[in-house]
């Protein structure tokens, strides 16, 4: 027993190098991770699970499609895409991490690059599926996601620690959240172009936030600088004095 919480101790410390969570679900969710990379076969590597969270985001997108042309019931295989796509999404990187074997750069282009093309997917798969005007919210879904991303990317650059939450809202919890739309879809048909109108607008609201408080980090980072800058300058004139 004390083998065994010492190993989740240690792996709890490794999978959190590097990243910031504030998302509502980080406990569960770093606790799950942790076991979860104790347990990966040695033969899988970290390019193998994204490989397997962009199969994930690929059956969310065919199960609009099919539901589309078959049966909106087709609807429910997008339940199991998104677990998959958590799975290889939250591992791939933490696993990396925890086998002491992190390619920083790389894997943080990658991931940013597969979950862009994913999120791509999914919309259009959306635009299948709903019907007349209503197609363009899964246009502006697409574009509020990639915003999201360019604001986590932005606060990486500037703060230097790296989050994929916008505030208590994470990758986890938007997963969960569009999970559910489609499930209410699923037995009231119809309901999906509101949901999805109303997470849009969530979203919208959540970006502003977010960008207000990156513009007041970007601009208490540039006084920091100016003063470092200053300091500098004032060191510079007494040693030629």
């Amino acid at each position: 027993m004390s083998s065994t919480k010492e190993n989740m101790a240690k792996s709890l410390r490794l999978i959190a190098t590097d990243r910031q969570r504030t998302n509502i679900l980080r406990a569960w969710e770093q606790k799950s991770i942790a076991y979860l990379v104790q347990k990966i076969p040695s033969w899988i590597s970290s390019d193998g699970l994204t490989a397997i969270g962009s199969f994930g985001n690929m059956m969310v997108a065919a199960s609009f499609v099919m539901g589309a042309y078959l049966s909106r019931y087709w609807l429910l295989l997008s339940l199991l895409g998104f677990f998959i796509n958590w799975f290889g999404d939250s591992l791939d990187g933490r696993l990396a991490y925890y086998r002491r074997t992190p390619r920083k750069w790389y894997g943080f282009s990658l991931d940013v690059t597969v979950d862009w093309i994913g999120t791509i997917l999914i919309g259009l798969g959306f635009t299948i599926y709903t019907p007349g005007v209503w197609k363009y919210v899964g246009f502006m879904f697409v574009v509020l996601y990639g915003w999201e991303m360019i604001t986590a990317q932005l606060r990486y650059k500037i703060g230097g620690q790296y989050s994929i939450d916008s505030g208590i809202f994470g990758p986890t919890e938007v997963r969960l959240l569009l999970a559910a739309i489609i499930t209410v879809e699923v037995f009231l048909p119809g309901t999906i172009q509101y949901l999805a109108t109303a997470a849009a607008l969530f979203l919208l609201i959540s970006n502003f936030s977010e960008t207000k408080k990156l513009l007041t980090l970007a601009n208490a980072q540039d006084k920091k600088d100016r003063l470092s800058k200053e300091k500098e300058q004032q060191a510079n004139r007494k040693e030629n004095a």
